[in-house]
């Protein structure tokens, strides 16, 4: 996924900012117009916008300059979506009193919600100043440290707030996501059940008890936490997704396909629905003669993973345009069932219906036991770099490695390790080449010093150079990324280094892939547990290289459970 996922699929979760009795204690006391102010915020807190609104209208038509009515006013264009106009009325309000800390705060609300974190963090600090035992500006800064990924500061800015008034619920449920992130999933768990304490129908809370006992490995719980959140929010679209990816995790595809499309509406998935005029396909129409966009929609792993349903769609009678990110156009362009190849960007020819990639499975209705896994579904170009003189004489077996993916990855602390975590392998009679393209700076270190890995990463242009070159390889080993992926389209032995509760396209507790018949899995057997990961690994990998297997994937797929 994309690092609006900055955001995840971890993706997971969201908390509450807005507090209209702040807002309300702010306007209390306005010479002239209180009455009108008072009567409007009833109607707001009780819903009724157009009544609030018309109240403040009244107010500003007396004293156009009013503070309070603009604020309130900004507020509300808050409340309906329209945040353009939510910061120019705030903003209105801060230049007619800037000393208002209610007034900032609720400023970097409608900033944050824009996604400009920096300008939303020096509104919260500046309500700060103005009052410095400020709780709520304490916790709303916490949560936009926290999606700024700056997790040590924000667990403090939530420990500010809540030493500042400890009943305050938000303070509490955004503890919870910061120290989540952090990997403290106990005190994550206590500070959600602490929220849920003081306001038991607190629906943020519930699904952040969620997202924290998923990560414990407590999917039952985290399942109920999520349906919790539903109950007392029905229309909660993170509560529904997160439920969806749970669902998926634990091989309930029926609910998971179906919850799923609430990715559109959460905030924490970072996707936004394309707007197309042609209709959404999702399987009921007849796709005979008709051209159909298949788009992709999240990361590139998602892509490779997903494209796999074209010819299946092709299948149904339909002239198939898929369009996918630049890296992968050269490579998918040669897909099976694919008329048309284009990328992200480049203007679409015509199409009468169109479909996200991971809508397909719910079009499709797939289960366990209808994944299309037949592999290979791409192919390596035969053309571009001379892998094969590069990889020098082929004497031992060829091991390519990938430990570590996208940093922006918010769960990218759960997925990725740091090349010298593999170093008990090394000592096996192989050939290791690096697949690595970006390289962070101890790893860059760690494999200038190894004289026993080929750095081919920094190399790879697309990943039809990378497809080119795993074909030259005899087995790919990987952390969770797009390269696992791609081994799997290829239909080449790839080895899966899994966290303990991993992306739920793995499912759960079994050492095979129904998505990739080449796959093996190697699962954490506790949190963090890499060296367990690695040792195993290094036993198998020994036992290939020495018994010199002549056929990988025969090997890799007869030793996998069923």
């Amino acid at each position: 996924m994309n690092r609006k996922q900055r955001r995840a699929a971890a993706k997971f979760g969201r908390a509450s900012n807005n507090s209209l009795e702040e807002t309300a204690a702010a306007a209390a006391v306005t010479p002239g117009a209180a009455e009108l102010l008072q009567t409007g915020l009833k109607h707001q807190q009780a819903g009724r916008l157009t009544e609030a609104e018309a109240c403040y209208r009244r107010v500003l038509a007396a004293h156009p300059d009013h503070a309070d009515a603009l604020h309130l006013l900004g507020v509300i264009a808050h409340q309906v979506g329209r945040r353009d106009l939510a910061v120019e009325l705030i903003g209105q309000a801060i230049k007619q009193n800037g000393h208002n800390p209610v007034y900032f705060s609720n400023l970097g609300v409608v900033l944050k919600d824009q996604g400009k974190l920096d300008e939303a963090m020096t509104a919260y600090r500046q309500a700060i100043r103005l009052r410095p035992d400020y709780a709520e500006a304490y916790s709303n800064l916490g949560y936009a440290l926290w999606d700024q990924g700056k997790l040590d500061e924000a667990v403090a800015a939530c420990r500010q707030a809540i030493r500042f008034n400890p009943g305050l619920a938000e303070a509490h449920s955004n503890l919870g996501i910061a120290l989540k992130g952090r990997g403290r999933l106990d005190e994550a768990v206590a500070a959600a059940r602490e929220a849920i304490r003081i306001r038991p129908d607190f629906a943020d809370a519930h699904s952040n008890l969620g997202i924290a006992l998923k990560d414990q490995g407590k999917l039952e719980e985290a399942i109920a936490a999520c349906r919790q959140a539903i109950r007392f929010n029905p229309d909660f679209a993170d509560a529904h997704w997160n439920e969806s990816l749970l669902s998926l995790l634990t091989g309930d595809f029926e609910r998971g396909w179906a919850k799923s499309e609430w990715r559109w509406k959460s905030g924490s998935s970072g996707l936004s629905r394309r707007n197309f005029t042609q209709p959404l396909w999702l399987g009921a129409e007849t796709l005979d003669r008709q051209s159909i966009l298949l788009h992709s929609e999240q990361g590139l792993g998602d892509t490779i993973q997903f494209c796999r349903y074209a010819p299946l769609v092709a299948a149904r009678g339909a002239r198939v345009i898929l369009e996918v990110q630049e890296p992968l156009r050269e490579l998918m362009s040669g897909l099976a069932g694919v008329s048309h190849c284009v990328s992200k960007g480049e203007a679409l020819p015509d199409f009468d219906l169109h479909c996200p990639l991971l809508s397909l499975p719910l079009a499709f209705g797939t289960r366990l036991d209808t994944i299309p896994s037949t592999t290979p579904y791409l192919c390596a170009p035969v053309h571009g770099q001379d892998w094969e003189a590069r990889l020098g004489p082929k004497d031992r077996t060829r091991i390519g490695l990938v430990w570590s993916g996208n940093p922006a990855h918010r769960d990218d602390r759960k997925r990725s390790i740091e090349l010298n975590a593999l170093s008990p392998l090394f000592d096996v009679a192989a050939t290791f080449v690096s697949l690595q393209k970006d390289l962070r700076v101890g790893d860059e270190a760690a494999l200038t010093e190894r004289s026993n890995i080929i750095n081919l990463g920094q190399s790879l242009e697309s990943f039809a150079d990378t497809a080119a070159l795993i074909s030259h390889l005899d087995l790919v080993i990987s952390v969770d990324t797009s390269v696992a992926h791609l081994a799997g389209a290829l239909g080449r032995p790839v080895w899966v280094l899994l966290p303990f509760v991993p992306d739920w396209r793995w499912l759960l507790g079994r050492d095979d892939s129904p998505w990739y018949p080449t796959a093996r899995l190697f699962r954490q057997a506790d949190t963090c547990d890499w060296r367990g990961v690695v040792d195993r690994v290094r036993t198998a990998l020994h036992d290939l290289v020495e018994n010199k297997r002549a056929d990988p994937v025969l090997y890799l797929t007869a030793n996998i459970p069923r």
